[in-house]
Formats: structure tokens, sequence, C-alpha cells
């Protein structure tokens, strides 16, 4: 009877020492929302993502005001439990179908490129003096999808709040500018319509950006920048399962599938499976896709209440080197690509 009763108060005193917290959390969210809105009414564009305004305002009253420890758990909650749910139903917009649509040439490009611009992005954050959760981290953005990357590593590796905000921050930033400068470049480059949709596809962050980026050039860029861009994309997997292992290895210990490869992965990778398979209704993906965004704004908005602005501005100047020398490098390999092998 004693257990029973401690059982029924567990619940409710659980959800009482989140709630602070979590309500903290959804008001900073809903603040983001509602500047991503604004910039879309009144500059005509998505300029800067709610998910990195969500940081950014979160950061911005961690640092100015005195936050009290009640809301602690509820942030931590949201800044973890959230975003493993986020990265889940991440994989329900993921098919490996789009594989069906490129050449064989072009798929296994994406993968070598994918694969040597993490290590060569890694090398490049270690050289100017991040430390490796840093480093992985902006290399995973730089190399697969910018902020989703890093969100979806960040658990894996154990990144603290301040390594996750700084990444997402300074990648943002350098995401934006690319999207702005991709465009003018075509010309210099000598780059034909589908040439410019598979650099687009390879070198920027996000699938929208990908489209801001190859929308001047016309549509056959946009289809190809797009395909490139979700092949790349779906290499998340692999590299997600790849540092789950490698990072179980490097804690020491036993070794055992529940510390190598989180239960998140495993629903990422199930529901990935379930949707090349064609097991998810169609009417499902849409909700599915905006939940799995809304979650991420949320534990963004929670990651940004976790961090004191002045945690992250003595490595600022460091993450935003390292994440253009690596963009560089990655478009480095990507215009090899195409003269070696003439694009799509």
């Amino acid at each position: 009877m004693a257990l029973a009763t401690h059982t029924d108060h567990s619940m409710p005193h659980a959800l009482t020492r989140l709630l602070p917290g979590v309500l903290a959390t959804l008001a900073v969210s809903a603040v983001a929302i509602a500047l991503e809105a604004a910039e879309i009414q009144f500059l005509q564009g998505r300029w800067i993502e709610s998910l990195v305004l969500a940081i950014l305002v979160g950061m911005a009253v961690r640092s100015c005001f005195d936050l009290s420890p009640s809301l602690d758990a509820g942030i931590q909650f949201c800044a973890k439990t959230v975003l493993e749910v986020a990265v889940v139903l991440l994989g329900a917009s993921i098919s490996i179908s789009a594989i069906e649509d490129a050449g064989l040439t072009l798929v296994v490009a994406i993968m070598v490129i994918v694969a040597l611009s993490l290590i060569g992005s890694y090398g490049i954050g270690r050289l100017v003096g991040l430390s490796p959760r840093i480093a992985t981290l902006v290399a995973c953005g730089n190399s697969i999808c910018g902020n989703s990357a890093i969100a979806a590593a960040a658990p894996v590796i154990h990144a603290k709040p301040d390594e996750i905000a700084s990444s997402i921050a300074f990648t943002a930033v350098l995401g934006v500018a690319l999207v702005l400068a991709l465009p003018l470049l075509q010309m210099p480059l000598s780059l034909g319509v589908a040439d410019y949709g598979v650099f687009a596809g390879l070198t920027v962050y996000a699938v929208p950006q990908v489209l801001a980026a190859t929308a001047p050039a016309g549509l056959i860029s946009v289809q190809t920048g797009t395909l490139v861009k979700l092949i790349r994309v779906m290499m998340l997997g692999p590299v997600i399962a790849t540092l789950s292992v490698l990072h179980g290895r490097n804690t020491g210990g036993k070794l055992c599938w529940k510390s190598m490869v989180p239960w998140f992965i495993l629903g990422f990778a199930a529901l990935m499976a379930l949707r090349s398979a064609d097991m998810i209704p169609q009417a499902a993906l849409a909700p599915t896709s905006a939940t799995s965004g809304l979650l991420t704004i949320v534990s963004m908005a929670a990651l940004g209440l976790s961090v004191d602005i002045r945690s992250i501005r003595q490595s600022g100047a460091r993450v935003i080197g390292a994440a253009m020398l690596s963009l560089a490098f990655l478009s480095g390999l990507a215009l090899i690509f195409l003269k070696v092998f003439g694009g799509h």
C-alpha cells in the first residue's frame, strides 16, 4: 500500500518539478517563432530560422536575468529528452528512395565527399583550437545538414549546452551568408544550371536554404540541388550511428549496445526504414516533420536558457573560423568532383 501511495505521488511531483522550466522554455520558443513570422512579414524572407532565434533569445534571457533554480529541471528536460524525441521523428522525413533517382556515380561521390568533409572539418577544428566535441559538432553541421546534424549529434557525444549553442549560432550565421553569396558565384565558377545545383546541394546546410540558393538559376538547378541535398542528409543516420559506437568505445568500461547506440538513434533508424518502405501514411508525414521541427525549436530554446553568452564569447572566433575553413574545404571537394565528373 505504501508503495502504491509513493507511486501515485511521484508522477505529480515530477510534473510539478518540470513545469516551471518547461513553461519558460515554451515562452522563449513562442518568441522565436513570432520573430521568424515577423521576418517573413516585413523582410520578405526567413533570414534567421526560428531554431537559431530560440537559442539567441534563450541566451539573452539567461545572460540578462538571474533565473530561479526551480527552472533548471524543466529546462534540462527540454534540452535533452525533447531533443532526443525530435531526432527520432526526424527519421520519418528521410527516405532512401532518393537514391533510385540519382546515378550511382553521384551517390558514391556524395558519400565520399561527406566522409572526407567530416574528417577534414574535424581536423581543421582541432587545429584552430576547438575541443573535440565542438570540432565534431561543427564537422557534422558543415558536412551534412547544418543545425539539424548538430542537434542530432549533440546528445550522442554528450555535448554541453554552451558547445551546442556556439556551434549552431555561428554555423547558422555562415549558412545565411552562404545562401546570399552562392548565386553570385555561379558565373565566376562557370557552372551550368545542373552543375550549380549539384554544387549548392553539396555545400549549403539546410534544404530550404538550397531552394533559396538555387531558385535564381532556375527549376533544373532547384531540382538537382534538392536531390543532392536529400542524399547528403541521408548520411546523417550512418554518421550518428558511427559516432555512437565510437563514443561508446571511448568512454571505457564494458561495451554494450545500449551505451553505444542510444534509444533515439534506434528510433531514428526505425522511422527512416518505415518511411523508405512506405509504411508511414502519407498524411502523417507533414505533421510528423512539423512536430520534429517544433520540438527542435523547443529544445534549442532550452539550450539557450542553459547558456550564459559570456561562456561562448571566447570560443566564438575559433568556431566561426573553423566553420569558414571547413566550408571552404567542402566547396573545394565539390568543385573537384564537378571538374572530374562533369556534375550530375
